[in-house]
C-alpha cells in the first residue's frame, strides 16, 4: 500500500510540474509594466543637410570657372579636401590650388568648417580676407543640393564669403558655388570637382 501511495505521489508531482510548465508557456516574455526599448530619434533636417555633406569626406580636384573675372578660370585646378573630424561631429573643407604646398604666406588655403548647432546646420568659413562669416544650410528635397545663406559675419563685411551651394551629382562627383562680396558687389565661382580617392 505505501509503494501505491508513493506511486501515486510521484504522478501527481509529474502532472504539476507539466501544468505548471504550460502555464509558464503562456505568459508573455516581457512583462506589460517593463520599459520597451524606446525608437531611435527620427533625423532633424539639420542632421539629414549634415549627413549629405559628410558623404563627400575625402579629396577632389576640378577646374574653376569665375564668370566676372575670366582670367582666375581654367588656369591649374583646385583641390579640395573633406575631412570628418570630432567623433562625427564636424566636417572640414579645406581648399588650395591643386600642386601648391600649404604655405599660407604664398597660397590661398581656407578652411570652412560645418557642425549641427541646434537645429541648424551651420557652416563657418576661416577666409583668407580675414575674417568668418558664419551660413546656415538646407539641403534640396531631392538630398542632392545643400544650399547655405549668409547670417553674420567676424571681422570686416568689406570683403567676405556670402553663399553656397553643394550639388551632388554622383558619389564620384560634386560641385561648389560660391559667392564672393566684394564691396557689395558679389563675384561668382563654380568648381568642377572629380573624387580623387
Amino acid at each position: 500500500m505505501k509503494s501505491h501511495r508513493l506511486i501515486l505521489f510521484a504522478v501527481l508531482m509529474s502532472l504539476g510540474a507539466v501544468a505548471f510548465a504550460q502555464s509558464d508557456v503562456q505568459r508573455p516574455l516581457v512583462q506589460p509594466d517593463a520599459q520597451k526599448p524606446s525608437p531611435a530619434p527620427v533625423p532633424t533636417e539639420a542632421q539629414k543637410s549634415f549627413a549629405t555633406m559628410k558623404s563627400l569626406a575625402g579629396e577632389w580636384e576640378g577646374p574653376i570657372t569665375v564668370p566676372e573675372v575670366p582670367e582666375m578660370s581654367g588656369g591649374k585646378p583646385l583641390h579640395v579636401s573633406m575631412r570628418v573630424t570630432s567623433r562625427g561631429n564636424a566636417l572640414v573643407h579645406e581648399l588650395q590650388e591643386a600642386g601648391t604646398p600649404l604655405d599660407a604666406t604664398k597660397y590661398d588655403h581656407p578652411v570652412t568648417m560645418l557642425y549641427v548647432e541646434g537645429d541648424q546646420l551651420t557652416l563657418i568659413h576661416y577666409c583668407d580676407a580675414g575674417n568668418r562669416p558664419r551660413m546656415t544650410g538646407k539641403q534640396s528635397p531631392d538630398a542632392r543640393t545643400v544650399e547655405f545663406e549668409f547670417k553674420d559675419i567676424s571681422g570686416s563685411a568689406e570683403h567676405h564669403m556670402h553663399h553656397a551651394v553643394f550639388t551632388i551629382i554622383d558619389a564620384n562627383h560634386h560641385t561648389e558655388d560660391w559667392t564672393f562680396m566684394v564691396n557689395d558687389k558679389p563675384i561668382h565661382a563654380h568648381f568642377d570637382l572629380q573624387r580623387k580617392n
